[in-house]
């Protein structure tokens, strides 16, 4: 391959692009602009062509010689090409002729290799059938099937001779059954068929005789022998089956009855434990002989074998789920609940008898096994103690808000059921590690009932209906007490279905405590699931977050139910305000000294929630809904005093001109009015109530200065006080 000349290391390309077999034109030069433009790109193209034309000439410099000669030496150069081509045609034909004489050897030789490769197989196949009849009758000699009258039969051989017998033959027997295999579809084979089907039948017969026998006289030797026999000619499972049948399935029977059980209280426990001591008293020889114990010796274990699982506790399972069915019914869940967990802790116990883990795993994939643990109807359990624990919460709601009874940590009955239900679903006599999901469910549904009630009730239930009675004159008094209680007594109830202050400050208490123990029910849940292998703790710590969330949703709700509440029945007295012109207009009545009757009937309901408030929700929450009622009844109080002081002005100003158009008309006869005047007792009353309110809110824990429009209103009323007495002092 040509070398290009060395280019400078500025070029914007590589000069090996030059010599690729797919170069492309179009293809290099948009690759270069995306590093250079146009103009660098022609220039770097010219640099490099002046390079190459500077290396083509010393090329042709360095070689001239060779330029020169080259049309010289070719010269005569057809003749000989000519010459040289009859030669070599007929070279072609010969290797031609060559070829075709190979391929026909090559064939020839290829038919006899097949033809011996068929021999061969038949050679194999009739030497397959050779063997086969020379197993059967030696097998059938070993057993003297042909003479059974013959004194040295199996039947009057030893035990232990027997045994050894029976394993000879179940290895020639093995070596039959294989060549029998690979020899299928021979008609040889179809005759001797017969023959093999009477061989296995003695030989099963005969093991399982022997194995019989060697259970019941407890000899290791004739076991052993028989197990790898069984396990020769690859009948492990009838091996297994037997042990079922003639050791496992009578003793099943005698345990596993309605009467043992029914015959004391404990008798479950009682026929578990009996079952249990099946396997030490009487699986003892079959562990040690197939590797079950500790204690086996390496050198004689016959593996293979898994009496456990596959001879006794199928037998177990069809003795419980056939003659003991009523077991499994779930109409009473306490009995129910006590069964299944008595025989979960029997299936425990039994995987302990168990050799090893792999044992274990197979007795849980094991047919018998799954059958178990699907008669446990848990689906039906659940749903009865959904019915019993969601129905216990219902009832409770639908009661609606009673009070809980005392020495409960809630204040609602309500709640005090919602807990104890969250509870029982995790308690020890409820909850089934099966049935984790579904608890987990009911909890949050629990908790969502809960919210959703509360939620309905703040929302749907009406507020306390105010007294649609016109607005009762103030007393004649105005220190006296005598209509204070009537009022504010017929508001607080409302009706059978509205909403009291002292059930809104329990509803408070509840949610906040309820918030403050769910990390309690999250602590209770997750020692519940480590039991089951869950470790997504993460899940369950969010779900209750959510349901923490949902309670917390009730609270603006109740806050604001709560305040519109205050603040309906405070202002029913704060809007007597506007009678108090009427006390002092044309009364003669003294100067003011004290607040008037409406303020302490007005505050009465305030006072009355810190009374009841106190020590069951958290002061801040109390602060809080005082500070919203309070801004919001200043508000209107406002709007009410300083209507008032413009009615009050407006008539003191009527007065004066009216009294100017006298004084010309008439010569001052009348008496002289020596005391303040009714608008200045106006003044000083509404002064001293805004004054008294101000000492209240203190008197409650809050500052005034904590109120909204408080202070404007203080403002007001401090104008107001500040004429009356320039009035005062000029008269």
């Amino acid at each position: 391959m040509m070398n290009l000349p060395k280019g400078p290391d500025s070029l914007c390309f590589n000069k090996e692009e030059f010599m690729k077999d797919d170069f492309d034109v179009d293809r290099f030069v948009a690759d270069c602009r995306k590093h250079v433009q146009l103009e660098q790109m022609r220039e770097d193209l010219e640099q490099y062509y002046r390079l190459l034309k500077t290396a083509m000439v010393e090329l042709i410099n360095k070689d001239y010689a060779d330029f020169v000669n080259l049309s010289t030496n070719l010269v005569g150069m057809d003749k000989a090409l000519n010459q040289l081509s009859l030669p070599l045609g007929q070279l072609r034909e010969e290797v031609l002729s060559l070829r075709s004489a190979v391929s026909e050897v090559i064939q020839a030789i290829d038919t006899q290799l097949s033809k011996q490769d068929d021999i061969q197989k038949k050679k194999i196949c009739v030497l397959r059938l050779i063997q086969v009849v020379r197993s059967v009758e030696k097998i059938e000699k070993i057993l003297h099937s042909q003479n059974t009258k013959d004194t040295t039969s199996l039947e009057t051989s030893s035990p232990l001779l027997a045994g050894q017998i029976l394993e000879r033959i179940a290895t020639e027997f093995n070596q039959l059954q294989f060549h029998a295999v690979q020899s299928k579809g021979m008609p040889l084979l179809d005759k001797v068929r017969p023959r093999i089907a009477g061989i296995t039948a003695m030989l099963q017969q005969s093991l399982e005789g022997l194995l019989i026998q060697g259970l019941q006289t407890s000899n290791v030797d004739i076991v052993r022998h028989c197990l790898r026999t069984y396990a020769t000619i690859d009948k492990t499972r009838d091996a297994e089956a037997l042990v079922g049948q003639v050791l496992v399935k009578p003793y099943m029977d005698q345990v596993i009855t309605e009467q043992f059980v029914k015959s004391s209280p404990n008798g479950l426990q009682l026929m578990y434990a009996k079952l249990l001591e099946f396997v030490p008293h009487h699986c003892r020889l079959l562990r040690e002989v197939t590797g079950g114990t500790i204690s086996s010796d390496k050198s004689d274990i016959v593996p293979g074998y898994d009496f456990l699982v596959n001879s006794v506790w199928p037998e177990i399972i069809k003795g419980v789920e056939g003659r003991m069915s009523f077991l499994f019914n779930p109409g009473n869940p306490d009995t129910f609940y006590e069964r299944y967990c008595i025989s979960m802790d029997f299936v425990r116990k039994f995987e302990r008898q168990c050799g090893s883990q792999a044992s274990v795993k197979r007795l849980r994939a094991h047919a018998s096994y799954q059958s178990f643990h699907n008669k446990w109807n848990l689906p039906v359990y659940f749903q009865l103690r959904y019915k019993e624990i969601a129905g216990y919460l219902d009832n409770a709601i639908t009661d609606g808000l009673e009070a809980a009874p005392a020495g409960s940590r809630y204040r609602l009955q309500v709640t005090e059921v919602l807990w104890s239900c969250v509870c029982r679903c995790w308690a020890e006599h409820i909850y089934l590690p099966p049935l984790a999901h579904r608890f987990w469910k009911l909890t949050l549904q629990l908790l969502s009932r809960y919210s959703a009630f509360l939620t309905e009730v703040l929302t749907k239930t009406p507020p306390p209906e105010n007294t649609k009675d016109p607005v009762r004159p103030l007393p004649s008094s105005a220190s006296s007490t005598s209509s204070r209680t009537s009022q504010d007594a017929d508001s607080e109830s409302g009706g059978p279905t509205a909403l009291s202050t002292k059930q809104l400050v329990f509803i408070a208490a509840d949610v906040d405590q309820l918030q403050e123990q769910i990390p309690e029910i999250s602590v209770m849940i997750k020692d519940k699931l480590e039991g089951i292998g869950f470790k997504n703790f993460a899940l369950v710590s969010d779900a209750l977050d959510d349901s923490k969330t949902a309670l917390s949703g009730c609270i603006p709700k109740l806050n604001n139910r709560m305040t519109q509440n205050l603040t309906d029945r405070s202002f029913r007295f704060l809007k007597n305000a506007s009678e108090v012109p009427r006390l002092y207009r044309r009364t003669n009545k003294e100067v003011p000294t004290s607040a008037s009757a409406y303020m302490d009937n007005a505050l009465r309901p305030l006072h009355q929630l810190v009374s009841d408030s106190t020590g069951v929700v958290k002061v801040s929450i109390i602060h809080k809904w005082l500070r919203v009622t309070l801004s919001d009844c200043t508000h209107r109080y406002f709007e009410t005093i300083s209507d008032v002081l413009s009615s009050v002005k407006k008539m003191e100003e009527s007065l004066k001109r009216l009294k100017q158009a006298r004084k010309t008309a008439t010569t001052s006869t009348a008496g002289v009015n020596t005391g303040p005047s009714d608008d200045t007792k106006i003044r000083l009353q509404l002064a001293l109530d805004v004054e008294y309110l101000g000492e209240q809110i203190q008197k409650m824990g809050l500052q005034p200065s904590d109120i909204s429009m408080f202070s404007s209103l203080l403002d007001l009323v401090q104008e107001a006080r500040d004429l009356a007495t320039a009035e005062q002092a000029g008269s």
